[in-house]
């Protein structure tokens, strides 16, 4: 049985835990997790791949066991994410890694590439977006109306997504059968949106999200000129962030291998043999060889 550590790092005067598996000198996989969950959402998926990586799974601030100081006194912003998480793996000592980002770790991983393009050796996508193509607008239409209008009414209007159905809902839609997902996932996530000023905090990130937009063209731009390996695998049925966006990795990455599969938005949920031995596979076909050219 792979052996999962639990550890907390302090940076600048922030706590950030993170989960842990595999040798010290294997590649390293940082994984990146989305809204509404934590690392939480990769504990099946770590010691899948701990015997042969080191996969390294924070939580962001604000979430799972990390600090999660109020909005008042921590600007929360996808930049500030970003910037603790870079913090973090410098203070770990990790350099080159590849990033699984989904959801809200999706522009969180974008601007850790960005800042240090050479410290990305490949990128697995699981429903994180890079392409205006993925956003399905019955969902974001919403979010783009709190961002451009910055009322209490339109920030009011998003506080139905803090619920315990929307948030049971982005677990089960597009789930064939959605009795394979299991619910301590979702009340996981519930306990932790329940706690004091977080309302505040991820209505911020929510107001905030329209600023990741402005990125897209850089991390196109970067895709093209590092020729860095994708993997794009995506839950076809998303609500939130549609199949088309897997499809347009291919545009800057013509290289990418894209992979649809018949579930939704937290794929690990209920398909996470298939993913991870997709990845494994990947990796061995397109990041490997890489890595040893370097070397």
């Amino acid at each position: 049985m792979v052996a999962v550590h639990h550890r907390t790092v302090s940076v600048d005067g922030l706590d950030v835990f993170w989960r842990e598996a595999g040798p010290a000198d294997a590649p390293v996989l940082v994984l990146l997790h989305g809204y509404p969950s934590s690392s939480h959402m990769f504990r099946h998926l770590i010691p899948a791949l701990g015997d042969r990586y080191r996969v390294i799974a924070p939580d962001h601030i604000g979430f799972g066991r990390s600090s999660a100081p109020s909005a008042d006194d921590f600007g929360y912003s996808f930049a500030a994410l970003a910037e603790v998480t870079g913090r973090f793996l410098r203070a770990i000592g990790v350099t080159r890694y590849t990033i699984y980002v989904q959801d809200y770790g999706a522009p969180v991983g974008w601007r850790l590439a960005l800042a240090d393009p050479d410290a990305v050796e490949g990128i697995v996508s699981q429903n994180g977006n890079a392409y205006e193509d993925g956003f399905v607008a019955d969902f974001w239409d919403p979010i783009w109306a709190d961002a451009a209008e910055r009322s209490d009414a339109t920030r009011d209007a998003l506080r139905p997504a803090l619920g315990r159905a929307a948030v049971e809902w982005q677990y089960t839609h597009g789930v064939p059968d959605p009795t394979t997902i299991d619910p301590d996932a979702w009340e996981h996530d519930l306990a932790l949106l329940a706690r004091p000023g977080q309302e505040d905090v991820q209505l911020d990130l929510f107001r905030d999200y329209a600023t990741n937009r402005e990125l897209y063209p850089a991390v196109h731009a970067w895709l093209r000129q590092s020729g860095v390996p994708v993997l794009a695998i995506w839950g076809r049925n998303d609500e939130i962030f549609a199949a088309a966006g897997a499809d347009a990795f291919r545009r800057d990455a013509p290289g990418a291998q894209v992979e649809l599969v018949d579930g939704g938005h937290f794929l690990l949920e209920s398909h996470l043999d298939l993913v991870a031995a997709t990845l494994d596979r990947w990796y061995r076909d397109r990041v490997a060889p890489s890595r040893r050219a370097v070397s």
